[in-house]
């Protein structure tokens, strides 16, 4: 006790946190970090569009210059031309497209390669595709093929990213605060955002090219980052194993209170899943992976892939399409109808935590997203008639749609993700949660992809019939998951056991 009195303030603090505790808040951190880098490298193009087609007759010409057309002379070709938005366009499905299919052998690789390796060499070849986008400013590159080029490299190497991290996050975190947890990491998404759109704005007027590279260069550092520190699974560092299932909740209990600089070399045998004295505890760990059509086999993986298809389809057609709406519908300037974008992703990072934390209250993961769904659609109709009316209104119908359309985006692809990778009916294979993780945002890729699409087909016949396409495509996500709310209203009804997650599904 006396020499425990002597410690420094700060070295008590540390000390009363367990060992997992601090290994766990690392893991969480490190791989925030991870993917806000990804998010960040891949916001530049937003940015650099206005730059590769400007307004020209605003720009001063400069005199050693001999300019033959007054209306492009200071645009980059090929994105001089009056069909500017349609390749614009093709960039951006390039590379969504190449993330969508991708996402689907993306998880069956995770599920193969160690993780770190993984996450490692795609964040390292994700800076190379980026900088090469930046590099055809200094190499004075006008051809069409060659960003369409990077952008379809970049877009598959970028599913390196999101199977891998959910994994890993999945891997040291159980179903207990899964869901509040990942709702707060998963604001990882509009911090890279907002990164990537301050940094690109610095370089865009001056040198677009660095835009680019610069992300490239942070996205780069973070995979080697990844290589040094990255540690896949509590079992590699002693630590407990997290509660998947209710029986493992003696061994997670006896690992939060393992203090910090105890000896590893004494460490209970049951926190490493060694050993256990509880009969329902799966300790075996299967060492082949799930194949493609197991993990679809998985009880409730295709309901949610498919509504996600639909959410997905609402959230990204509001990311490359809200700032020409708020533009046009309230005649805001170009920067503040951006800025004032920027308060739909706010609305998600809150709706994702509340998301989290109902679920995790209720364990009704379905039940959460369906409700948030059904909400919406009114929300989003009343958006589109009366958001507009005042500064008031479109700041607080910015805020409540963004939460109740990206709350459930969120929550799918997190903890509803990591519970079914993680499915009892695995029977303790805890190498399935990439390849689940895979299916399930490459799914939803699917709809990212087509929103943006629709839209620009749409929008020519009024905003209205863009809306009308969003508020169906809410619909059809609610119906998907019809059946898994039913059981899980049987659960809470008392026709079944109340259980967290998807056990009983």
């Amino acid at each position: 006790m006396k020499m425990k009195s002597s410690l420094a303030p700060g070295i008590r603090l540390i000390t009363n946190f367990s060992r997992d505790s601090w290994y766990r808040g690392f893991i969480l951190i490190l791989t925030f970090l991870f993917y806000t880098a990804y998010h960040l490298s891949r916001k530049p193009i937003s940015i650099v569009k206005s730059e590769l087609h400007r307004n020209c007759s605003n720009v001063i010409q400069p005199k050693d210059i001999n300019i033959t057309n007054n209306v492009t002379w200071c645009d980059w070709p090929p994105f001089d031309q009056d069909n500017y938005q349609t390749l614009f366009g093709v960039l951006d499905n390039c590379f969504l497209v190449a993330y969508a299919i991708g996402m689907f052998f993306s998880g069956i690789f995770g599920e193969r390669l160690p993780l770190r390796y993984y996450l490692s060499i795609g964040m390292l070849m994700s800076g190379l595709f980026t900088c090469l986008f930046g590099l055809g400013f200094y190499w004075n590159i006008h051809s069409l093929g060659y960003y369409a080029f990077v952008q379809v490299m970049n877009g598959l190497v970028q599913t390196t990213g999101w199977p891998a991290v959910v994994a890993c996050v999945g891997n040291w975190f159980g179903k207990g605060k899964r869901g509040f947890i990942m709702g707060v990491w998963n604001s990882h998404t509009s911090v890279g955002n907002i990164l990537g759109s301050l940094i690109a704005g610095v370089f865009v007027s001056t040198a677009w090219g660095l835009s680019f590279i610069v992300p490239g260069i942070i996205i780069a550092c973070t995979g080697v980052l990844c290589f040094f520190f990255l540690v896949e699974k509590p079992e590699d560092v002693n630590c407990s194993s997290p509660q998947h299932h209710s029986g493992q909740e003696r061994s997670q209990e006896v690992g939060e209170t393992a203090p910090l600089l105890r000896d590893s070399s004494i460490v209970d045998p049951s926190i490493n899943g060694a050993v256990s004295t509880e009969p329902d505890v799966i300790v075996e760990e299967h060492s082949e992976a799930i194949s493609f059509l197991g993990a679809l086999r998985i009880p409730g993986v295709v309901e949610f892939s498919l509504c996600l298809l639909f959410a997905k389809l609402v959230s990204y057609t509001f990311l490359y399409w809200l700032p020409l709406y708020i533009s046009n519908v309230a005649h805001f300037e170009a920067k503040e109808a951006g800025d004032m974008s920027t308060l739909f992703d706010v609305g998600g990072i809150l709706g994702g935590i509340l998301a989290g934390l109902v679920s995790d209250y209720t364990g009704g993961r379905a039940s959460t997203c369906c409700v948030m769904l059904v909400v919406a659609a009114p929300m989003l109709f009343l958006y589109n008639n009366i958001g507009q009316r005042s500064l008031g209104t479109t700041i607080g119908m910015l805020l409540l749609c963004g939460a109740l359309v990206n709350g459930p985006y969120a929550l799918i692809t997190t903890a509803v993700s990591a519970d079914l990778g993680t499915h009892e009916s695995l029977k303790g294979n805890a190498r399935a949660l990439s390849t689940v993780t895979a299916i399930i945002d490459g799914t939803g890729s699917i709809g990212a992809a087509l929103g943006p699409l629709l839209a620009g087909v749409i929008s020519p016949t009024g905003w209205n019939n863009v809306f009308y396409m969003l508020i169906s495509a809410d619909v059809l996500a609610c119906l998907f998951l019809s059946r898994l709310v039913y059981k899980e209203a049987q659960r809470w009804c008392g026709c079944g056991p109340r259980a967290r997650g998807f056990n009983e599904l």
